[in-house]
């Protein structure tokens, strides 16, 4: 039985809610360190910015109309198993979101594990079949693994692919990135996910 399975089997036990993954930033925050197992000054300084920015989504994301009579609408039980870090930007900018999102229906639970404490179930879940991008939203039901969502909306990545293509540095990126994210206020986000939710496939019994 692989990692996943049993996380699965054992109905997320290990896991954390949101509220155990924000505490467990803001505690690390306080003793100088972050998630994972490298710690730097870099990273730090990218989790106190991502604290900000979760913050600010948790408080201020909002959504259309459609999108809450669609997710309120679910009629089936969902499990979303969250891969993530608190020093990774496109987290910070993208789970705030999604958990607010998901409150909208008592049929979906959220379940968060870290990146680099769970290589195994991450590698099954690896961008192009070969990066380890964050955050993947891992979508369960009955069991099974039926869907996947991650690890950024399609305009974002299209942005970063050019912006490499023009070999622009990593900070440009970044900073690049996170102005499209503050700008697009969650709309592509919101809109990609709602999408992914109602063309879920059934679960096989």
């Amino acid at each position: 039985m692989n990692a996943l399975q049993s996380l699965i089997n054992n109905d997320f036990k290990g896991a954390m809610d949101y509220a155990s993954y924000r505490s467990l930033i803001d505690t690390l925050h306080e003793q100088g360190k972050v998630t994972g197992p490298s710690q730097t000054p870099e990273l730090l300084e990218y989790s106190k910015l991502n604290v900000h920015r979760m913050d600010r989504w948790d408080k201020h994301a909002a959504f259309s109309e459609r999108t809450v009579e669609t997710v309120k609408g679910l009629d089936r039980s969902l499990d979303i198993l969250v891969i993530t870090e608190g020093w990774c930007g496109d987290a910070a900018q993208i789970v705030p979101v999604i958990e607010k999102l998901s409150k909208l229906s008592d049929k979906i639970r959220t379940h968060y594990i870290l990146r680099d404490e769970n290589l195994e179930i991450m590698d099954m879940f690896l961008t192009n079949g070969k990066s380890r991008s964050i955050p993947i939203f891992v979508i369960i039901e009955n069991g099974q693994v039926i869907g996947k969502f991650g690890p950024r909306p399609v305009p974002a990545q299209e942005l970063i692919d050019q912006l490499k293509a023009e070999n622009a540095g990593m900070n440009l990126v970044k900073e690049k990135l996170h102005l499209w994210y503050a700008r697009d206020k969650h709309k592509a986000l919101e809109e990609e996910f709602v999408e992914v939710l109602t063309r879920l496939p059934e679960a096989v019994v």
